[in-house]
């Protein structure tokens, strides 16, 4: 299980291909914070700050990493309560999710007085992102995917050299993300999973926006919701 307040560090050295990544829990709902970082580089995509800025920073200067830009896989307030603050702090570019998640980002201060979060600004970020987008930091490069079920605007960021991805709250290890939320579909999640990451192969490891890491592989085999007869 993910300890709060420690980051779980993992080096990548497939082949020409150097990426490596911190997982931060962050919020009281311990939300994953993830550093995706170039190792040639130390250029740095951060994904879903949700908060605990400070401690953010921190492992920023801790591990001498250049913030390049912040990642958004969908608009609930544990994954970017502390995105307008983190982007105006260090001037960085905000790239997704989709569009159709505008209406959790725009209500982002009501979110925060309702659960007892520290105030935040909604905000716009530079770039909403489409299936198949890409983007780059340093010498990597993501490929966007487009899951919606949890909620309709919601991203995965994948680095297929790696096998990498970053799922945000589709999916966990023996579980799969809630759909009793606003413009939430439990059809459309499983679709979207079956459809969109299991066609990936099994062989990719993941970061969910909750616990702990699996790959696809494990949850073919054994998540309840996902698994494949």
């Amino acid at each position: 299980m993910l300890v709060r307040n420690k980051a779980i560090l993992k080096p990548f050295d497939h082949h020409f291909f150097f990426m490596r990544y911190l997982i931060l829990p962050v919020t009281p709902y311990q939300q994953n914070c993830s550093f995706l970082i170039c190792e040639q580089t130390q250029k740095t995509a951060i994904v879903d700050p949700g908060g605990d800025i400070d401690l953010i920073l921190e492992w920023v200067e801790r591990e001498q990493l250049i913030a390049d830009c912040i990642l958004v896989t969908h608009g609930h307030l544990d994954h970017v309560g502390g995105v307008k603050k983190l982007a105006d702090q260090l001037q960085l570019p905000i790239i997704g999710p989709h569009i159709e998640d505008k209406f959790w980002i725009n209500q982002v201060p009501e979110q925060c007085q309702m659960f007892g979060f520290p105030p935040s600004e909604a905000f716009t970020p530079q770039r909403w992102l489409s299936d198949g987008d890409t983007i780059t930091f340093g010498q990597e490069t993501l490929t966007a995917i487009h899951c919606p079920g949890h909620t309709p605007g919601h991203i995965v960021f994948y680095h297929p050299e790696d096998k990498l991805a970053v799922v945000g709250d589709v999916l966990f290890k023996g579980s799969i993300g809630r759909t009793d939320f606003p413009k939430g579909d439990y059809q459309t999640l499983l679709d979207s999973i079956h459809n969109k990451l299991w066609t990936l192969g099994g062989d990719i490891d993941f970061i969910p926006g909750h616990g702990e890491m699996s790959s696809f592989k494990q949850e073919m085999l054994t998540n309840p919701f996902v698994a494949v007869n």
